[in-house]
């Protein structure tokens, strides 16, 4: 074979065999296959477009090219959970000690945020000690124990997918399905889950803008897994206005150990239990919808999934003091309120404006090597449907500077328009595919 064949063959438009996909991946991992090579060829595939037997062909091949995690030694059914990302989406770090409790194994491997997208990881970094680089045996043992386990990306996992993501993403080529659903999808094949549910987001504050286009992701997503004869299933949900309340890292911390007490917004729980009840029917926990969520219900209010969040938290080095005493965590010194500029109902939460205001006070990052602000973030007072008096407060934003937080109120009270009639209820979930 030569990647010029590969090349032309892709370019006109004909489909390539798994051998040949196989060879295109080594060849690159090798350095055979030159840069240039290997961005003609994505080309080609973003304008001709993979099927779906080339996608899973490359979804395979990048899962392989490095480390697949055996998860034999691990008792019991285990579950891994992606979400495409959004704003104040801490819904990992309530769904998953629910699951847990449950006696769903929950293995996850996490990204750090970039942008106005958070990351897992950094959010549970903003917990004084916690570890997130875990031994393949560390990894084991915790997930055995504490039944739930969350780790930094391993460098040997899917190296394929990082390699050919940073092509990508200086070629722009990032904004095709096929590619987004390999990428995505070799991380999960290689993390040796039986089980996976996939949190697609859509809306202004996702990267699927569009209905169509996520649901076009989440089949693709969807039909990778079943290929690879793993369960799973997708859940579109909504990312047009920030989930819950708090945008941050230490502040998510907080929202979400509030919501594992019970204390859960109706955006938060549409989100949490729509992707556990289809975690525990693919399981064969539950018989029906109905069982399955009063399941999660009795493991909230008898407050083990909480119990459960703290051992995974102490099994990982992180200070469980912060977590009783949430004070402690990370707060930034400044804070500035932005008002209601009259009176009605807020009828736009702008997700991606509050996202970038957000950004701009320190909590996320605009290059992977930036440092953030745990202690920064945006806690909104009022959320979209909520009635709002003029002069009262609508938000507040916590940063380190007055600049930062001069910056992220401008872009916050951007996010806001209220109108005199009540908004239609938001409908948190779209679609969901198995």
């Amino acid at each position: 074979m030569r990647m010029f064949d590969l090349i032309e063959k892709k370019k006109q438009n004909l489909v390539l065999t798994d051998a040949e996909i196989q060879y295109i991946i080594a060849g690159y991992m090798s350095g055979e296959i030159e840069d240039y090579q290997m961005s003609a060829f994505l080309m080609a595939c973003w304008f001709h477009k993979l099927t779906g037997e080339e996608c899973f062909a490359l979804t395979r091949a990048m899962a392989t090219s490095g480390d697949m995690m055996d998860l034999r030694e691990v008792a019991g059914l285990k579950a891994d959970k992606h979400s495409t990302g959004g704003v104040g989406d801490k819904i990992t770090l309530i769904l998953l000690p629910i699951m847990a409790s449950l006696g769903i194994k929950m293995a996850k491997s996490s990204g750090k945020g970039l942008g106005y997208t958070g990351g897992t990881i950094d959010k549970l970094q903003s917990i004084g000690g916690l570890e997130v680089q875990l031994s393949r045996q560390q990894f084991i043992d915790i997930l055995n124990e504490a039944g739930m386990v969350i780790s930094s990306q391993s460098a040997n996992i899917a190296p394929a997918d990082k390699k050919i993501y940073a092509l990508r993403d200086v070629t722009a080529l990032v904004d095709d399905s096929a590619l987004i659903a390999s990428s995505i999808m070799s991380k999960k094949l290689a993390s040796g889950a039986d089980m996976i549910v996939l949190d697609v987001k859509c809306g202004n504050g996702a990267f699927m803008k569009e209905f169509d286009a996520a649901k076009s992701l989440a089949q693709l997503m969807v039909q990778i897994g079943k290929d690879a004869k793993k369960q799973t299933v997708a859940v579109i949900t909504d990312m047009n206005v920030p989930l819950g309340r708090a945008v941050g890292n230490a502040i998510e911390i907080k929202e979400a150990l509030s919501c594992l007490k019970g204390n859960m917004p109706s955006d938060i729980k549409e989100v949490v239990f729509a992707l556990g009840i289809q975690i525990l029917l693919m399981g064969r926990k539950a018989e029906n919808a109905n069982e399955a969520a009063k399941m999660m219900t009795e493991e909230v209010e008898s407050l083990r999934a909480y119990n459960r969040f703290c051992t995974f938290v102490a099994m990982q080095g992180g200070d469980v003091s912060q977590l009783e005493d949430t004070s402690r965590l990370p707060k930034s010194a400044i804070e500035k309120h932005i008002f209601a500029q009259e009176s009605g109902y807020v009828s736009v939460c702008d997700c991606g404006l509050v996202g970038k205001a957000a950004l701009a006070a320190g909590a996320g990052r605009e290059k992977k090597e930036s440092d953030i602000d745990y202690g920064a973030g945006i806690y909104l007072e009022k959320t979209y449907g909520d009635a709002v008096q003029k002069g009262k407060s609508l938000a507040v934003v916590y940063a380190s500077t007055e600049a930062k937080a001069e910056e992220a109120a401008t872009l916050l009270q951007k996010s806001f328009q209220i109108s005199k009639q009540e908004p239609p209820k938001r409908k948190m979930i779209k679609e969901i595919l198995n």
